[in-house]
């Protein structure tokens, strides 16, 4: 494993350095284009058999992208939360006390033509989601390793490779993702995409769940260890066009642990009506998810949908509205069932309000 990693890097990398150079040079300050948001979130969670929670919460995210050629850019980019993979949200707890800061991007994205890009390091996600839907992946994972990404007018994909835990005394566990689709047009007014995707991931029986070793949902041995592999097929399909000038998306996501025969499923379908990027604009969108406890590993899909995890199931309600120039004020409300399989199912109620400022 260690090996093919090694031999794709110094193939990327003898392959870069032989292309041609920039051709023009420019100021570091024309370069280099800064970003960041800061988000204030009030959240509660009412979940069946515990203590109601109400807490404050913010996000905070700060980075760059900077072009080292006409072709080449790095991006880097700071966040809070600390080194949780799925979530940058970081509480107002522990009296006063200073909040941890991580490293959340920090990648080369090499455009190769008009079609194929190669990305290497911490990476946004490459992959494509349905309506954006965080079934299989939550929106804030950024995954380690190597993609390449084509792009055309009809078709898209995404082959990837990324390193999920490396084990001095074992080999380590990678995450190998194939992903391809279409988009088609259906008359004047709607667009259709469609595809398919298959990821796995190598050696995870008889170790721990990633990152905290809690297994969110997935069986595990009496010692804690996952007890099967996670090696899934998905398709999606997702319909775009208007109603009353306003954007409308519908889509649906549905994904197979082809590695066990019981709680191997997992399916979303939603709506969204409208875009809110500018002042006075809204949207607003409806979404029902269904994960069986070993349909997708826990540990990375939607870290709020019933807590995070697996087991879970219900409804996702959204409303956004831009209030001023990138000042943005959201809702959401999760309205799931956990614990079916794995324990005794229960409700779970989490109210989110959010407001967000970003500059660029």
């Amino acid at each position: 494993m260690k090996s093919a990693s090694l031999a794709a890097l110094l193939c990327a990398a003898s392959v870069l350095i032989a292309s041609p150079a920039s051709a023009a040079e420019q100021s570091w300050v024309d370069r280099i284009r800064f970003k960041g948001d800061v988000r204030l979130r009030y959240e509660s969670i009412d979940e069946e058999f515990a203590a109601k929670r109400e807490r404050m919460r913010f996000r905070a995210r700060f980075g760059f992208t900077a072009d080292v050629r006409d072709d080449l850019q790095v991006v880097l980019q700071l966040a809070s939360g600390g080194d949780n993979p799925v979530s940058t949200n970081q509480t107002f707890d522990d009296g006063f006390s200073r909040k941890d800061i991580g490293l959340d991007l920090a990648y080369v994205d090499w455009r190769v033509n008009e079609s194929l890009t190669i990305q290497a390091g911490k990476m946004k996600n490459p992959v494509f989601k349905a309506g954006k839907v965080p079934l299989i992946w939550d929106s804030d994972l950024n995954p380690e390793g190597f993609a390449a990404r084509f792009r055309s007018d009809r078709m898209f994909g995404t082959v990837a490779i990324f390193s999920v835990e490396e084990r001095s005394s074992a080999d380590d566990s990678l995450l190998t993702v194939v992903q391809a689709g279409a988009k088609f047009a259906l008359g004047e007014a709607w667009k259709l995409t469609v595809g398919a995707g298959y990821f796995a991931y190598s050696n995870t029986v008889g170790n721990r769940p990633f990152y905290n070793g809690k297994a969110r949902g997935n069986s595990v041995d009496t010692d804690g260890d996952y007890l099967f592999e996670y090696k899934d097929t998905e398709v999606f399909a997702q319909v775009e066009s208007t109603f009353y000038d306003l954007p409308l998306q519908v889509f649906a996501h549905f994904a197979q642990n082809n590695a066990v025969s019981t709680q191997d499923k997992a399916f979303s379908l939603g709506i969204k009506l409208g875009s809110a990027k500018e002042r006075g604009q809204y949207e607003f969108a409806w979404i029902y998810q269904d994960i069986e406890a070993d349909a997708v590993i826990g540990t990375y899909n939607d870290s709020d949908f019933a807590g995070g995890g697996t087991d879970s199931r219900g409804h996702i309600l959204k409303v956004k509205v831009g209030l001023a120039r990138k000042i943005f004020f959201a809702g959401t409300l999760f309205v799931n069932a956990k614990d079916r399989f794995q324990d005794i199912e229960h409700d779970y109620t989490r109210v989110q309000i959010d407001i967000e400022f970003r500059f660029d």
